[in-house]
């Protein structure tokens, strides 16, 4: 079967920056064997499947792949697969996309300019925190001091529906000397929930950001990651929570994937109430590739 794809850039500013992902039209009926073996091809962070053209609910199912597995949930895959939905499959301008993912509805605004998509918003699961590590638990599989670390925050598990530990740190200069021993990784994460971890600093490149930042997923196959929206979802709830930025209400732009020689810009918004704390993760989309896989 000849199945169409798409290539896009997502959080990215210019062409061949931010994270690749490819998304796929539906065409008879792929085995989820099949789904992982093309996402094992392509072998970007991440790869979608729209698995029908009609809505259901309101919204559109989609499963996403990373080159080892299936995940219920991801930051920039959901973004990227709703500008294709919007612009190959609707092919009008709508306020909101909705994508039927493992972890429930999730809703995308999209924000126009000259009649052409230019940012994208996704809202994204209430944060929930889990558990604290320790400074000199972690700071040796990174190949880091204890003293790199910003200890007036926790180094914590958050989730928005797939769960990352959540790492502050000092300076710039400490952020770009990460190292992951992945040998020493099993010893970190076998006993957490989360298998990924997302360090950040507030040093930035360009004056008109706030954080820059990295994220690592040896666990998926995913060495490093050149803009991950389901992090930044739980770095916005984690800012929000512990009010980092001096209030519950928490509006960011976030660098990532410099160090990779693929630039990103992933912006969040957040805020703290005493019910819970909305999340909202948010950037733009290229259209790079068309194709089809035979």
């Amino acid at each position: 079967m000849n199945q169409p794809f798409y290539n896009v850039d997502v959080f990215a500013e210019t062409k061949y920056a931010g994270n690749q992902l490819a998304v796929f039209l539906p065409a008879g009926d792929r085995s989820t064997a099949e789904m992982q073996q093309i996402a094992k091809e392509i072998n970007f962070s991440e790869t979608t499947f729209i698995t029908s053209l009609q809505p259901e609910a309101g919204g559109y199912p989609v499963r996403i792949f990373t080159p080892m597995q299936e995940l219920p949930f991801a930051g920039h895959p959901t973004l990227g697969t709703a500008f294709i939905l919007q612009q190959k499959v609707i092919q009008q301008a709508v306020e909101t996309v909705i994508l039927n993912l493992a972890v429930g509805q999730i809703p995308v605004q999209i924000l126009y300019e000259d009649c052409l998509p230019d940012v994208l918003w996704m809202k994204q699961n209430p944060p929930v925190f889990g558990k604290k590590i320790t400074p000199e638990a972690i700071a040796p599989v990174l190949g880091l001091e204890t003293t790199d670390i910003d200890l007036r925050f926790p180094i914590q598990e958050v989730s928005t529906g797939i769960p990352f530990i959540i790492m502050p740190l000092k300076t710039l200069e400490a952020l770009q000397r990460i190292q992951v021993k992945s040998d020493r990784l099993p010893a970190l994460l076998d006993p957490l929930e989360a298998k990924m971890i997302f360090c950040f600093c507030p040093d930035v490149r360009h004056p008109a950001n706030h954080f820059s930042a990295r994220m690592f997923a040896h666990a998926l196959g995913i060495p490093e990651d050149p803009a991950t929206g389901s992090a930044n979802g739980c770095f916005a709830g984690y800012l929000a929570h512990y009010e980092y930025l001096g209030t519950p209400i928490v509006t960011a732009r976030v660098e990532q994937g410099y160090e990779m020689g693929r630039p990103s810009l992933i912006l969040l918004k957040a805020e703290k109430t005493e019910a819970r704390i909305e999340v909202s993760v948010g950037g733009k989309v290229i259209l790079v590739a068309q194709g089809e896989f035979v």
